[in-house]
């Protein structure tokens, strides 16, 4: 059986169409048809930062030394000095280290049978303080990746077997093939080959999953399938899907008994996870210190990436002990295990909750006591310029090509829920009815339609 798999930045879901014409059964993760993608292992993994050399290395580092003189004895190349030889021997040294590191850590999380997934995941995660926590993956696959970019693949391997065996015990039918969702452009530092990347670490991902056989879909296009099987006139409707990393459009028609046709799809690479970025900022960072005190501001940033490894690592290595009081206490309480990954749930609830709420707040008193973040619905819409931004950038683009407007706006995706967003695109788009799709499992409805007719 084929599967539809929504791979989200922030939320993962699956479900499949049953029989020729039966209904859309969606998956179940813990009694829920979504779950956080997020993937607790209980071994730790190595950290570049701990490399040190030993004795064992230092004649390693000596050897290196040797051959490279060799080497360069035989070149006409301008000599390097002793110092950069011996610079070059370690950086070989280290990387070897690193390499067996992963190796060895990556067999450990291949063999555990006790890998936790979604809110779990974070909770055993907060609790233990240790281990490995790979949380929203997705949003680093176009990027160039860093030293443990081969854990990021681990750990979507797990994810996606977490799928398919879920599936399979759900469904009583064993599970090898699937439609995956896929954004129109990845959140990428390297372009169209960014997006290659993505796909194909997805692909190994899926194999290593137990997937015999994957397509994409984009994401905008699923959800205007899923709208079709439950519409009854043809009509042009303009599907608006933001996500948590990215924003996504397409241009479909739909409806009645004729096929569903997608004539194009356009996206961006921004979502609700910036909105978390900019509400943190906002309103959580400041009562740490962010615009009161001498401290940079660019570690208020690092502090809010949890999503980026490499930021973290670096917010977590910072030393604010003489950072005047309170922020100096506030932020080493932050740098605790499980932190920052505390304060950012904390931020994306206060999101969620202003879709519907004029207020919301966040409790710190992990950090310091009494201490709580207050945001309104002003703060998220403002938090969201950037998106809500490029968002009317990219639909006037779309405008400008069209030769007649679309009879209905769908908008789907977790951001879909805000009244600001529902607006702007309205404004555009006045004639065009509105339509409020699954914000939650329309994509992956649609997904699964389209693996029912692969």
């Amino acid at each position: 059986m084929r599967i539809g798999i929504d791979f989200g930045t922030s939320y993962s879901a699956a479900a499949a169409r049953v029989g020729g014409g039966g209904d859309i059964v969606h998956i179940f993760f813990d009694g829920q048809p979504q779950f956080r993608t997020a993937v607790y292992f209980p071994t730790a993994m190595p950290d570049p930062g701990d490399f040190a050399l030993d004795a064992a290395m230092e004649a390693e580092v000596r050897t290196l030394v040797r051959a490279f003189r060799r080497d360069q004895a035989r070149t006409v190349l301008a000599p390097r000095s002793d110092a950069q030889l011996h610079a070059d021997a370690v950086r070989v040294v280290r990387r070897q280290w690193l390499e067996q590191q992963m190796r060895q850590a990556e067999a450990s999380a291949a063999r555990l049978q006790d890998a936790v997934f979604g809110e779990a995941a974070i909770d055993r995660f907060l609790v233990e303080g240790g281990g490995h926590l790979v949380q929203s993956p997705k949003s680093m696959l176009g990027y160039q990746l860093h030293p443990r970019a081969r854990l990021a693949i681990t750990g979507i391997a797990h994810i996606l077997e977490h799928v398919r065996l879920t599936a399979c015990q759900q469904l009583g039918t064993p599970v090898r093939t699937a439609t995956l969702g896929r954004p129109v452009r990845f959140r990428s530092s390297m372009g169209d080959a960014g997006g290659e990347q993505a796909l194909a670490i997805l692909r190994e991902a899926a194999a290593i999953a137990g997937f015999d056989d994957i397509d994409f879909l984009e994401e905008p296009a699923a959800a205007a399938l899923h709208h079709h099987a439950i519409s009854r006139e043809r009509h042009r409707t303009l599907v608006v899907d933001v996500g948590g990393g990215t924003t996504d459009i397409a241009l479909a028609e739909i409806g009645g008994d004729a096929a569903p046709r997608v004539h194009a799809a356009w996206g961006t690479p921004l979502g609700g996870s910036d909105v978390d970025l900019a509400l943190s900022l906002a309103r959580c960072m400041p009562l740490l210190g962010r615009g009161a005190g001498r401290i940079p501001a660019h570690h208020f940033v690092e502090a809010a990436m949890v999503h980026d490894a490499p930021r973290q690592r670096d917010f977590q290595r910072r030393d604010f002990r003489e950072v005047e009081s309170p922020y100096g206490d506030r932020l080493q309480a932050l740098q605790a295990p499980g932190g920052t990954t505390r304060l950012a749930r904390g931020v994306e609830a206060m999101k969620v909750a202003l879709s519907s709420a004029r207020r919301s707040s966040h409790d710190m008193a992990d950090i310091a006591p009494g201490l709580r973040a207050e945001a309104t619905r002003d703060d998220l819409e403002h938090a969201g310029r950037d998106v809500f931004g490029r968002l009317d950038r990219l639909l006037r683009e779309v405008e400008a090509g069209l030769q007649a407007p679309p009879d209905s706006l769908l908008l789907t995706g977790g951001m879909s829920r805000t009244p600001a967003l529902q607006a702007l695109a309205q404004a555009r788009f006045p004639t065009a009815r509105l339509v409020l799709g699954d914000a939650s499992l329309g994509v992956v409805a649609g997904l699964a339609e389209h693996a029912h007719r692969a």
